[in-house]
């Protein structure tokens, strides 16, 4: 993991004019809100105490470029030091650039990862019964309803026609319905960032990384910038019942966010993120490469739609929202046997990137062995009145 922790795949590839932002952690400290250059990491205590009060402002942008904080460290350094085995603490490390923020995720937003939803739920959980289920489903409802807008009068006609087939799913319901799956992904302060571990709980025998984009969307319901998210899930404990879907996605360390957001701005937009191309790679003991990608282009709904689907008059939040926008990466590649597909085996290093936002960058254990969450909201409120 060390080899890939470098401003070279960690950074934009134009980050000498990105705006970024994110947290490190200082020994003795706690986070800091930082800006981070190709050249070095800044100190952004002066523009806001946290993450979320950063986003409130209209100005966030122009604030993060006018800043004259501290210089903390060398970007090169502190990224080494983000891997979790080999931090010393005299340096600082990076966190996941979020803090206050809920953490929310919207699913089954792209049609790869609809069939798979359904084959899981048809599977009940089964990996070793998803190729026969795969190809039974695709039989009947076809592998391309890219051409279905969700809500629309096509979308209602098309499933009456698989309702009296027999074929409907919860999962086609919100994938070309009126309502978007939104669900938590993970508790304010809960995820990890760039060059941690991340969890998969141990009972799980199918499962799988999620590449996404995550929006940073402050309490105004104002989109302020885009980051990488891992939505590690379990398929066998979602697709044993669509009632476990907290305890399939919900577990220490299952959600990686970073390496950092980058605020829009002149050189980056809303426009941008519509066409990120995302790629995700697993690496694994016996020389195991795994590789996908995810076409923001083929998402089924606007990501500014979506957005309308968390936070509105019937839902706010004060503290500001990350939002996942859904994968249609579908992983079926055989691990350990045809017709297995694929599953995470511990120490698998998971990288998901864009030329746009760099990459993030970790590897996979139990969520049981990767040490506890201890440091929250208040823990936070501690150390912030205690900076002054």
């Amino acid at each position: 993991m060390l080899n890939q922790l470098t401003p070279e795949n960690c950074l934009p590839r134009d980050a000498e004019r990105a705006t970024l932002v994110g947290r490190v952690w200082i020994e003795g400290t706690g986070p800091v809100l930082v800006q981070v250059r190709p050249d070095g990491v800044y100190d952004l205590g002066a523009v806001a105490p946290t993450m979320s009060d950063l986003l409130e402002r209209p100005d966030a942008a122009a604030a993060v470029r006018h800043n004259k904080g501290t210089r903390l460290g060398d970007t090169a350094a502190l990224l080494k030091n983000s891997a979790q085995d080999e931090r010393k603490t005299a340096l600082p490390w990076f966190l996941a650039p979020n803090d206050l923020q809920a953490i929310k995720a919207t699913g089954v937003t792209f049609v790869n990862s609809v069939l798979e939803r359904v084959i899981e739920e048809q599977a009940r959980g089964d990996a070793d019964k998803a190729e026969s289920v795969r190809r039974a489903v695709v039989a009947v409802i076809g592998d391309n309803l890219s051409s279905v807008k969700p809500g629309s009068h096509e979308a209602e006609k098309l499933k009456e026609v698989l309702v009296a087939q027999g074929a409907w799913s919860q999962y086609l319901e919100v994938a070309i319905g009126p309502d978007a799956e939104v669900f938590t992904k993970s508790a304010p302060m809960s995820a990890v960032g760039v060059g941690a571990e991340v969890g998969i709980h141990p009972r799980s025998h199918w499962n799988n990384p999620e590449p996404e984009i995550v929006l940073a969307v402050n309490s105004r319901a104002e989109v302020m910038g885009a980051t990488l998210g891992n939505d590690v899930n379990l398929r066998d404990f979602e697709g044993r019942s669509a009632l476990l879907l907290g305890k399939a996605k919900d577990n220490n360390a299952s959600c990686a966010i970073g390496p950092f957001i980058r605020l829009f701005d002149d050189h980056f937009s809303m426009d941008d993120v519509r066409r990120c191309d995302l790629a995700m790679e697993v690496q694994g003991a016996g020389n195991f490469v795994m590789r996908g990608s995810s076409s923001m282009g083929q998402i089924s709904r606007d990501p500014l739609e979506l957005v309308k689907h968390v936070i509105g008059p019937h839902h706010q939040y004060p503290d500001g929202v990350m939002f996942f926008l859904g994968t249609m990466f579908a992983p079926i590649q055989d691990r350990h046997g045809p017709g297995q597909g694929f599953t995470h085996e511990i120490g698998d290093i998971a990288t998901v990137s864009t030329p746009s936002l760099g990459m993030l960058v970790n590897r996979v254990n139990t969520s049981d062995k990767i040490p506890p969450w201890t440091y929250g909201t208040r823990a936070l409120m501690r150390d912030l009145a205690r900076r002054g």
